[in-house]
């Protein structure tokens, strides 16, 4: 722990403040910086320990070291009573055998001593009584870091601290002494700083050699020595990252194919063709897309957003939107069976978090001044009122409504937008007169509109997020939440409700409101009444679905940037080793030449948050749902999320090796509620792309043309697909202000022509919908029902022949347990045998003469 306060303060203050600290100094030690060192803990169980305190100050008389260490007593008395597993005996049980072609895997792995750090043992919770049963070759070594400094936060967390004439049970542990501002900060030591040579190795070398650098990036983690040196937690988080990037790169390689398949049959394409063809395309005459300022256009000016939609749009499409929903079922149920794996290995089987997640927050304990008795430890206890805690309840539930609010009320703005610069757009780049013509080949109107709106909302989207992760925060606090546990699991619903709509929202519009409300020439429908005179957008001539790939690259594309960069080039830390050196140098100089390096290296550091992980987290999710959830939009999504999992993974490491103060090791057995959030998200996505490719694409239509009016050829389907509409009978308000020097010749036949299935003018059912646009909603909702059933008894029955847990681990279990009570019995029977020997032996009687 590490504080800086006055001089005033350290000779008036008198609190309470010491811990562990044993003669050993290979111990894992805790940095402490107090205000006062003056008085001894009287309740702490290891004030007995003459050797439990090393402590030094600056020249300065401003900042104070307290370093802490764990002498072997106290170790093995906590170790009992959190009931940590240790080995008790070599494990027999061999390794998987080398599986054929396992060659290939060689050049990603790395060294056997960094992989596997320590044998593989038959563990048994460690029993003080019992020493001997279990594999203690050296005390100083038998309990690993991240065991050490959890056994001496749980007692700094649990130790009162009081006047020595005057005892108050309230005043306990290191929380709430930090929480009061007694001491600035409290944190276990790394080891050496990352040496540049072998020399100076230790297990954070190792993980800055091995784990930290991005020219790793090929390579697997080192879990069994970031469990090890961080603990499970950190562990977990960091495996789960991995394995996820591990089965992204299936994904990636099948997204890609799908993409290079609508490369290649890019000539193939016969509906662009027909688009592109002046004699055909270059005939048609479009109808308005906006009021006054938009002019009739002829459909071959989209001829470049027709080749570019059937990148994305094309019959491979479907069959990776049914690849990713088995995809995201496979990654569930063998991220299942890994972590099963790691729970055994890790000794997480019978892990009970109620261990460390329920324990009463220092806030509570200080915000809650009532009391009430505890009906199982029968002592006095904090409580929140029921009526404090409706209120508060009811004000942190109206501020998240207000903040999704918000983000609706963002979005509008967002679509108002659209609607009032497309004819912005539309006059500027289709106007004959303006010498940007060559531009107006390569970007339409809709591209244009599409493409700042998208970078507009994706600015909101960061600016929103920025603000409500400090307010979620704040109103969690505020809701003053007793156990940790709780307090994660109030924040994890907060944060991913709001994260939800305010990413996901704007993509949900694209891909199922926009261009479905529209109506048609002389009934247009529009956005908040025709008051408004703002009607509504109608899609690209190429489709929705290549609108919502803009939509979804530049949100997506786009975060995964600027957190990259706030990551990597933001934090220009002072723990950097030259900037850590020039600062070291100018402490030194004003006074403080005694403290070792290695403290103000510590103290430098950024401060690692609690709910670090949590964030992490949060972002990962995210990022899950945009691969599953609108992936029929943009194959090579996974691709992105990909390369951005890579550098990630090793911006992480190198934060939290050489940036980060090491945090306090915690036990997870899983990632905790996030497993039921990735469920639910893969549920939805089934549903989501069904829905994309069945009324976003044009799949369905020109499948229906295909086989039922087009005589097996997509001949013709451009002309099938638009509707005629009388050009004498557009309303005034519809007309463009300034006609096209070319409508003379169209007057001759007075009609354009608009993306829909009705009626021509003529037809005594006039602009009423055809026959073939029932049969294409009938196919539409037949397609969303057969391949969400398909997809979801393929996913029901892959998760039930996949068990959750590996039979080998399942072996290894029972065997485990077995030898438990088998070797306890012959434990008990000897011990009991020495007693009786002891007993039965009569010593011998010797005279004085």
């Amino acid at each position: 722990m590490c504080v800086e306060k006055p001089m005033q303060a350290w000779r008036t203050s008198k609190v309470c403040t010491e811990r562990l600290q044993a003669g050993n100094r290979n111990q894992q030690p805790f940095c402490c910086g107090a205000t006062v060192l003056t008085t001894m803990l009287p309740c702490c169980p290891l004030n007995q320990h003459s050797q439990s305190l090393y402590a030094q100050d600056s020249k300065d008389k401003k900042t104070y070291f307290l370093k802490i260490h764990a002498p072997w007593d106290v170790l093995a008395t906590y170790a009992d009573v959190l009931k940590i597993k240790v080995p008790f005996k070599g494990s027999d049980i061999p390794h998987a055998k080398d599986v054929p072609l396992e060659w290939l895997s060689h050049p990603f792995r790395l060294p056997e001593h960094i992989m596997h750090p320590q044998p593989d043992y038959f563990t048994y919770p460690f029993d003080k009584t019992k020493t001997d049963f279990f594999l203690i070759t050296n005390k100083d070594t038998f309990f690993p870091p991240s065991t050490r400094n959890r056994i001496v936060f749980y007692i700094l967390a649990r130790c009162h601290y009081y006047k020595e004439d005057q005892k108050d049970k309230e005043k306990v542990g290191i929380k709430r002494l930090l929480s009061n501002g007694t001491y600035t900060a409290a944190f276990p030591l790394h080891d050496v700083r990352p040496a540049r040579n072998a020399e100076c190795e230790s297990e954070r070398y190792s993980l800055y050699k091995h784990w930290a650098r991005f020219l790793s990036f090929y390579k697997e983690q080192p879990l069994n020595l970031i469990r090890k040196y961080y603990g499970e937690k950190i562990g977990i988080y960091f495996a789960w990252l991995g394995f996820y990037t591990e089965m992204l790169f299936f994904a990636a390689v099948m997204g890609l194919i799908c993409f290079t398949y609508g490369v290649l049959s890019y000539d193939d394409n016969i509906s662009s063709k027909e688009i592109c063809d002046p004699n055909k395309g270059g005939s048609i005459v479009m109808c308005p897309l906006c009021d006054k300022k938009c002019p009739f256009w002829r459909l071959n000016s989209t001829c470049l957003s027709s080749w570019q939609s059937h990148l994305f749009d094309n019959e491979g499409t479907v069959f990776f939107a049914i690849f990713m929903g088995i995809w995201v079922t496979l990654f569930l149920e063998f991220w299942k069976r890994r972590q099963a794996r790691l729970e055994y290995e890790w000794d997480l089987v019978d892990f009970e978090e109620e261990q460390q997640q329920l324990q009463i927050r220092p806030e509570f304990e200080i915000r809650c001044t009532n009391r009430r008795l505890n009906k199982i430890t029968q002592e006095m206890e904090p409580y929140l009122p029921i009526t404090s805690k409706c209120a508060r309840f009811c004000l942190s539930s109206a501020t998240v409504v207000f903040w999704i609010s918000l983000i609706v009320a963002c979005i509008i703005g967002v679509i108002a937008y659209r609607l009032a610069v497309y004819a912005a757009f539309a006059s500027i780049i289709k106007d004959p007169m303006r010498k940007i013509q060559f531009v107006g080949r390569i970007i339409t109107p809709q591209l244009a509109t599409s493409v700042t709106a998208s970078c507009i909302n994706f600015v909101i989207i960061m600016i929103l997020n920025f603000f409500y992760e400090r307010v979620a925060i704040w109103i969690t606090d505020m809701e003053i939440p007793k156990t940790h546990l709780e307090y994660e699991n109030r924040l994890t619903m907060k944060m991913f409700m709001f994260q939800f709509v305010n990413y996901y929202s704007s993509c949900f519009y694209v891909a199922f409101f926009k261009g479905k409300f529209v109506g048609y020439p002389g009934d247009y429908s529009y956005m908040f009444g025709h008051l408004t005179k703002l009607r509504n957008e109608e899609c690209d001539p190429g489709g929705c679905l290549i609108e919502l790939t803009t939509q979804l690259v530049i949100v997506m594309a786009g975060k995964q940037v600027w957190g990259n960069i706030q990551e990597a080039l933001l934090p220009i830390n002072t723990a950097d080793p030259w900037v850590c050196l020039i600062f070291t140098y100018f402490y030194r100089l004003m006074g403080c030449p005694h403290i070792p390096l290695i403290f103000y290296h510590c103290l430098f550091l950024f401060v690692t948050q609690s709910l670090l992980l949590f964030s992490r987290s949060v972002i990962s999710v995210i990022q899950f749902g945009f691969i599953t959830l609108f992936v029929a939009s943009f194959p090579l999504a996974p691709l992105l999320a990909l390369f951005n999992n890579i550098l990630e993974i090793r911006v992480d490491a190198w934060k939290f090796t050489t940036q980060f103060r090491r945090p306090v090791a915690s036990k997870a057995r899983n990632i905790g509620a996030w497993q039921e959030i990735l469920n639910a998200v893969a549920i939805l996505s089934v549903v989501t792309n069904a829905f994309i490719m069945a009324f976003t694409s044009d799949m369905i239509p020109r499948m229906v043309y295909l086989y039922t009016y087009g005589n097996s050829s997509m001949e013709g389907y451009i002309n099938n697909s638009l509707s005629i509409y009388s050009i004498r009978q557009i309303p005034e308000n519809n007309m463009p202000e300034e006609p096209n020097n070319w409508l003379a010749n169209v007057t001759e036949t007075c009609r354009c022509v608009y993306r829909d299935y009705r009626y021509p003018p003529d037809h005594q059912k006039r602009y009423t919908h055809t026959m073939q646009f029932w049969h294409i909603l009938a196919a539409k909702l037949a397609f969303i029902i057969i391949m969400e059933h398909v997809v979801f008894v393929v996913k029901f029955f892959v998760a039930w022949m996949i068990p959750d847990i590996p039979s080998d681990v399942k072996a290894r279990v029972k065997r485990e347990r077995y030898l438990i009570q088998e070797y306890m019995h012959n434990y008990e029977v000897e011990k009991l045998k020495l007693q009786l020997s002891a007993k039965n032996q009569i010593p011998p009687l010797y005279c004085n003469i």
